[in-house]
């Protein structure tokens, strides 16, 4: 009897001992080091990409942000501000309507096939959309040079990018709005480009928040 009392006693102390380790390895030591690690060679990343202007945080590079006028009495949506660059459709993107204290975006997907009768409507909309917001006095965007991400959204709804074609259709109109030369906004167009990844993964892209914080600078010299 006394024998197995001190042999259960001996598994639970051996027991105890390695849950202790564990967790001071696992659950301490690890953490630590890694996030150490992380702050030493990518601060950025490991602070959530955070992007500065003016002194404070505006946004992540990493998450796509809207640009939209006030909202007026009466109206049922909001409208993109003309006056900056405008990401990608957010129909994925839903609301949260559970816990309601709240206000949070749920970021997702609209799941439509690509023959659903909503999806196809949505695509038309924002195709017509884009030429009329887009075509100014001396400038007209014809329905071909319409990319498909400036009418579809993407997988969460969030995507930061967009092609430098939708850029480049949005120049004239930016242009137009804050009294800049065209050239200097194509010029800001072209410098916001980045390439593919290690030269071949992924598309050309702009990051809309970085040409937006430019364009900003731009008008304020102006």
């Amino acid at each position: 009897m006394n024998n197995s009392m001190t042999h259960t006693a001996r598994l639970l102390g051996a027991g105890l001992r390695a849950l202790l380790v564990l967790t001071l390895v696992t659950g301490v030591l690890y953490p630590l080091a890694v996030t150490g690690v992380a702050q030493a060679l990518f601060p950025g990343r490991a602070n959530g990409s955070e992007i500065r202007a003016d002194g404070r945080v505006v946004g992540s590079s990493l998450i796509g942000q809207r640009y939209d006028l006030p909202p007026e009495k009466g109206q049922q949506g909001p409208r993109p501000d003309p006056k900056w660059f405008q990401g990608r459709p957010a129909n994925g993107l839903g609301v949260n309507s559970i816990n309601t204290r709240y206000t949070l975006l749920l970021s997702g997907a609209t799941n439509l096939a690509a023959d659903n009768t909503v999806l196809v409507r949505q695509v038309e909309d924002a195709k017509a959309a884009v030429i009329k917001d887009n075509s100014v006095p001396g400038y007209r965007v014809r329905a071909s040079e319409v990319p498909a991400d400036a009418v579809t959204s993407s997988g969460s709804g969030l995507d930061p990018d967009i092609s430098p074609q939708y850029a480049r259709i949005q120049v004239h109109r930016v242009a137009a709005e804050n009294g800049l030369p065209v050239t200097r906004v194509a010029k800001l167009v072209a410098d916001h480009t980045e390439g593919r990844t290690l030269g071949f993964m992924g598309e050309p892209r702009v990051n809309v928040l970085e040409l937006n914080i430019a364009l900003k600078a731009l008008v304020d010299q102006h």
